[in-house]
């Protein structure tokens, strides 16, 4: 091998010296190259020493590590690299030079510090805004202080970030960045309060079982998509049954939208539009029982829908009520007695509820009507041996995420000297039962309409029970169903 020694090379055009030509690599092994100053091709420095301080980089470079290197010995600028992929729902031991977004919205837990060293630093932020109710505790590495104190440290203030350096053994962690984040998105869904609220799926319920206020205090900012529809179901009291062998009470007036979930048919022509405002709930109480005739049931309101409450059933001595659902005639010995109108008054469209019954005459053989429903109106009273009239069936809704039944007729009751002498079925929705008379097999009372949901009072018996009148009516409900997320 070859072998050239060169101690002074001079320079043959200008002060330029050229080693290798374009397209060349030039390779020196074993040897330092020493030199002031590396430039760049365009005349900038790459390196500069100036006595014992060296640049890396000119004014207006941008100076960069290649992908896959890394540096040490070089410290932190104060900032750190915020680990966005990996969300913290636990415990965890942090790196330095990383920050990290800790979700304590299920529990409480802790992070970690590493061993620090000068320089080191550790940022974290509350990613849910809830550190209040769910502390993050930060943890340092065996007996390292944080400020000062050998202890550890806890988070408790809701959208708090905070960002830690390691100075020195006598100090430790130092925070040098302590904030508050109480910035938040505008929503992009209602936001309403009042009542008892529950979920399903996207859309949160408000169910009003009595008086209230349904509050929206927000609503979305575009009107794509109609996000703010509001679907509502507003049932009336029902109807207390008359008695004795009285007819059954009208279920209350039910009126509801189905725009965010597979509704019946028989649904009013639209939901709400919501507003930021306070609408006062007013929520049916049931009529009271009969004697000798029920009374009808309170109306329901919420915003600009109303319904009427259900008409109290009869004794026989004259016609029942009309209302949302109508009240149904009682049985008497010489005469007919006729059910109420149901949707009255009104009318709206579509329909609150039907009519109730027609009592019939059976010299004390007779049998009273059942009150109207929502979906049907109710039975007639028949002769003889015939039971009381059914309650109009009610209508099942899913407005609450599953299908539950509502504003059923009460039952008719039945006299007490025909064989057979039972009361009416209630209407599916709540109705209540009718009395039975003496004869019936088996002799059984009758049963106020259920709770909330506006069923109509059961009709009262005669022979088997006191001559006490009939059973009240159920009180109504009014349920809000919005999309909330």
């Amino acid at each position: 091998m070859s072998k050239i020694e060169v101690n002074t090379v001079d320079a043959q055009c200008g002060s330029t010296i050229t080693v290798g030509s374009s397209g060349k690599n030039v390779k020196i092994e074993g040897n330092d190259i020493r030199s002031n100053d590396y430039k760049a091709s365009d005349g900038g420095n790459i390196i500069n020493q100036s006595g014992t301080s060296i640049t890396i980089g000119a004014s207006g470079d941008t100076v960069s590590l290649a992908s896959g290197a890394s540096q040490s010995g070089f410290g932190r600028s104060g900032s750190v690299d915020w680990q966005t992929g990996s969300i913290k729902t636990g415990t965890f031991t942090a790196a330095s030079g990383e920050g990290y977004f800790a979700d304590t919205s299920s529990s409480a837990f802790s992070m970690n510090l590493p061993a620090g060293t000068a320089g080191s630093i550790v940022a974290v932020a509350d990613y849910k805004r809830t550190f209040n109710s769910n502390n993050l505790t930060i943890v340092p590495n065996g007996s390292q202080k944080i400020g000062g104190q050998a202890f550890s440290l806890a988070l408790q203030v809701n959208g708090q970030a905070l960002t830690l350096v390691y100075v020195d053994d006598t100090e430790g962690w130092i925070n040098v960045q302590n904030a508050e984040d109480t910035e938040t998105g505008i929503p992009l869904f209602i936001t309403a309060s009042g009542g008892t609220e529950t979920e399903s799926g996207d859309f949160k319920i408000h169910t009003f079982t009595g008086p209230g206020t349904f509050a929206i205090s927000h609503i979305a900012p575009s009107p794509s998509g109609n996000p703010n529809a509001m679907d509502y179901n507003v049932v009336a009291g029902g109807g207390g049954g008359g008695g004795p062998r009285g007819g059954g009470g009208g279920a209350g007036g039910m009126r509801f939208s189905a725009a965010t979930y597979c509704g019946p048919a028989l649904k009013e022509s639209g939901s709400l539009t919501a507003t930021v405002a306070s609408f006062p709930i007013t929520v049916g109480a049931g009529g009271s029982q009969g004697a000798p005739n029920g009374s009808n049931g309170s109306p329901s309101t919420f915003s600009t829908i109303t319904s009427t409450g259900g008409g109290g059933g009869r004794d026989g001595q004259g016609n029942a009520s009309s209302g949302g659902s109508g009240g149904a005639g009682g049985a008497n010995d010489s005469q007919e007695s006729n059910g109420g109108i149901g949707n009255s008054p009104g009318p709206s469209s579509p329909a609150q509820g039907n009519s109730g019954g027609d009592g019939v005459a059976g010299n004390q053989q007779g049998a009273s009507g059942g009150g109207g429903g929502k979906s049907g109106a109710g039975s007639n009273g028949g002769h003889g041996g015939s039971p009381g009239g059914n309650g109009g069936a009610g209508l099942a809704i899913s407005i609450t995420g599953s299908p539950v039944a509502y504003a059923g007729g009460g039952g008719g009751g039945k006299d007490n000297r025909a064989s057979g002498g039972n009361g009416g079925s209630g209407g599916t929705g709540g109705g209540g039962g009718g009395g039975a008379g003496s004869s019936g097999t088996p002799p059984f009372p009758g049963s106020a309409g259920t709770a909330n949901t506006g069923g109509g009072g059961g009709g009262g018996g005669q022979g088997y029970e006191p001559l006490s009148g009939g059973y009240a009516g159920g009180s109504g409900v009014v349920i809000i169903r919005y999309k909330f997320q």
